[in-house]
């Protein structure tokens, strides 16, 4: 069923995963040639997109359309929108701010907020919906979202074809298939599918995928069930007698860019055997973590900063309650602080950093989660 569904073939994600999330978002941007995102991999259209490209690419050198004319904080802004309407990865959310930094164009989790509320849902493909990338692109592709959020957008931002986007949405469009791209007026959801929390528990941010998620659970306080490390959660968490109940939030600590793992695709925290035999489909998941864009569920991911800089995650116990509003955009633990101070003041001392090589380097200068997770020095001032 998933080679025949999901992996049809080799070159294209078949679902909006991380790898069409981005090939999205290049498109948005202004730098991958228009109509060229979501082509099948065994389409002859992709053949053709790889000539054209080899053209562009020769005429960006000649003309001197460098990147930075391109990735603007206004086409930043368009591929959010796009993002948010596309339900697209959670993972894009960094790999956007990593680009964006390079660029010197901040993105402010705050403000991915308020993009976030402004624009609807208007493509929903699997995991969480019942179509495939290539229904997408016979539905019109990324041109036919763009053309949606128009008057959501900056219109003025070039593209590596050498035209404004403007210029490119004013040509003559083809018909779009209503059922896998919709109106702007009648959308799948009113809002977009990613949002930021903040609070006591996230205060430069974490990142929860709503589009995905169990509505039921986004307004909710349960009692923290806590795992260390990878290791700790692989022994435990099929354990019979693991002390957990549907009401509770598994939270994973040391899974962040720092934690020895490099932040992982971990946060994905599988539902203990116990709870899924007796039916139980999901539950709220916390996480230092990544997951893949194939990953759907309550979970709140890219908690920063996070557990292995002694965040306020490395500072839960289990049995800790923790309190979740999607609504209010809040992740916060309910411990006191004189609690919280006792804890952070009993913390084991940072292991010895490495003294050489790419992982002192490493060490060194990769930022956190809000940051992209980027190195510090390929930042533009």
């Amino acid at each position: 069923m998933i080679e025949g569904n999901l992996a049809t073939t080799a070159g294209t994600c078949a679902v909006m995963g991380t790898a069409s999330t981005m090939a999205s978002i290049a498109e948005a941007l202004g730098m991958i040639l228009p109509g060229s995102a979501a082509i099948p991999a065994v389409h002859a259209d992709r053949l053709r997109a790889a000539e054209a490209t080899g053209r562009a690419a020769m005429r960006l050198a000649r003309d001197g359309l460098t990147p930075d004319r391109i990735v603007t904080p206004q086409s930043v802004e368009n591929a959010l929108r796009v993002l948010m309407a596309i339900g697209g990865s959670t993972n894009a959310v960094l790999h956007l701010t990593a680009i964006a930094g390079r660029a010197g164009v901040e993105i402010d989790l705050r403000h991915l907020n308020v993009i976030s509320d402004t624009t609807p849902v208007l493509v929903d493909l699997k995991p969480t919906g019942p179509y495939y990338m290539e229904d997408l692109f016979a539905a019109g592709g990324i041109g036919a979202v763009l053309r949606e959020l128009q008057p959501l957008l900056h219109l003025d931002c070039l593209t590596v074809a050498g035209e404004t986007l403007g210029e490119r949405l004013a040509a003559p469009a083809g018909p779009v298939e209503r059922e896998v791209v919709r109106s702007l007026a009648e959308p799948l959801q009113p809002q977009g599918g990613l949002v930021a929390l903040f609070g006591s528990l996230a205060p430069k941010g974490a990142i929860f995928k709503r589009s995905a998620a169990d509505p039921k659970l986004f307004e909710k306080e349960g009692r923290a069930v806590v795992f260390t490390s990878l290791e700790d959660l692989s022994a435990r968490i099929d354990d019979p007698d693991l002390d957990v109940t549907p009401d509770d939030f598994l939270v994973l600590q040391n899974a962040g860019p720092k934690s020895g793992y490099a932040m992982p695709e971990a946060g994905y925290l599988p539902i203990p055997s116990k709870l899924a035999r007796a039916g139980v489909k999901d539950m709220v998941r916390i996480s230092d973590a990544r997951m893949s864009g194939t990953a759907y569920g309550t979970i709140v991911l890219h908690v920063s900063p996070e557990s292995a800089v002694g965040g306020p995650l490395a500072l839960v116990r289990n049995g800790d309650r923790i309190r979740l509003s999607v609504n209010d955009r809040r992740l916060d633990l309910a411990v006191d602080d004189a609690e919280v101070g006792r804890r952070r003041a009993a913390l084991p001392r940072p292991a010895t950093p490495p003294a050489r090589g790419y992982a002192k380097l490493y060490m060194d200068h990769v930022l956190q989660a809000e940051h992209g997770c980027d190195f510090d020095f390929l930042r533009k001032a």
